[in-house]
């Protein structure tokens, strides 16, 4: 008889609760990693929401309170860590949740803090003398109160000896999808995206907080959006910011002045970006050659996909494939617009 496969054990996330955590943050967290995908073929999750004493009540703001359902010790096992922002931000968290992160990320457990939640993380020590991000209307707050933080103002999340943190609200949406790309693949992250209608790709360099004297025109915006459409399907092709900018019918000063304020990031960082998520779903869902895949990702050459990969990603393009690869819906049966 066969012997029998052992079965995989699920990503073990946990959610850590104490008072004041803010209820916004514990919805992304449950939403990403709490809900059924595995029928659309999102891995299984094996989310915990973790406190002091695994059974009283936490409260939130608003009369709403969280059920924990394990001991703090239940860290012990998790693949992740993530601590909620809270709404008070100076609420100092309970002595047994601080000696739990400690602990927690000595063992080498990535430990991630939405919003405010970066307070926390300073509070544990785990903060000092490492770079951290929180909301834009905190950042001096958090350089006050923790001084050894390295506060980085301009960011929606970064990472600091696997420590995650991320600047405020839809930015905790944007930590939770990049840390299920990175430990699932892109594909997976996509697919939670697309479940929860929101964005499934913007990366950590883009500005969190736009300045906007004057607002934009429905013309202008209008032609941003559509000149972003036509990129996205044309990643293959060479594209400049010249020609990307005639397209918008801008000077390419005045395009990549509009475009930074509308989105964050530069032309030519946000191009690079999706060709980068391009070239990632097409080494999970193919077995494409790697020439060719650089060729549909507009790379033009497995050298600079190459290089672009190790800058960004700190992998190779194989090593990619080779932890990602699905092990269904490879090959030519899954192709992507050339």
């Amino acid at each position: 008889m066969a012997e029998q496969a052992p079965a995989q054990v699920p990503y073990r996330v946990a959610l850590v609760a104490f008072p004041g955590i803010r209820a916004f943050d514990v919805s992304v967290i449950t939403e990403v990693w709490g809900t059924d995908r595995t029928d659309r073929g999102a891995p299984a999750f094996d989310l915990r929401r973790v406190a002091a004493d695994g059974t009283t009540a936490v409260p939130m703001r608003g009369g709403l309170a969280l059920h924990p359902d394990r001991p703090l010790g239940w860290l012990d096992r998790a693949d992740l860590v993530v601590v909620p922002g809270l709404d008070d931000h100076l609420t100092p968290a309970p002595a047994p949740v601080l000696d739990a992160l400690r602990r927690a990320h000595a063992r080498g457990t990535t430990v991630a803090a939405l919003c405010a939640g970066a307070f926390t993380l300073a509070q544990a020590g785990l903060l000092d003398g490492r770079r951290a991000i929180t909301h834009w209307r905190l950042t001096d707050l958090l350089r006050t109160h923790h001084p050894r933080v390295t506060v980085v103002p301009d960011a929606l999340f970064i990472e600091d000896d696997n420590l995650w943190t991320a600047a405020g609200t839809a930015a905790g949406i944007d930590l939770c999808l990049h840390l299920v790309r990175l430990a699932h693949g892109a594909e997976t992250a996509a697919t939670i995206a697309r479940s929860m209608v929101t964005a499934p790709f913007r990366t950590g360099t883009q500005a969190q907080f736009i300045e906007r004297p004057t607002p934009r025109t429905d013309r202008d915006a209008d032609a941003l959006a559509a000149v972003r459409e036509h990129a996205l399907r044309h990643l293959h092709e060479p594209l400049t910011v010249a020609g990307l900018a005639a397209r918008a019918g801008m000077s390419p000063r005045s395009f990549a002045r509009h475009f930074t304020a509308a989105t964050g990031t530069t032309p030519l960082r946000w191009l690079l970006d999706q060709r980068i998520a391009a070239a990632q779903r097409l080494l999970e869902r193919t077995d494409l050659p790697m020439p060719e895949v650089a060729r549909r990702a507009g790379f033009g050459s497995e050298v600079t996909m190459r290089q672009h990969f190790a800058s960004r990603l700190a992998t190779s393009p194989r090593a990619y494939r080779a932890a990602f690869t699905t092990l269904s819906g490879s090959g030519a049966n899954n192709p992507i617009a050339r």
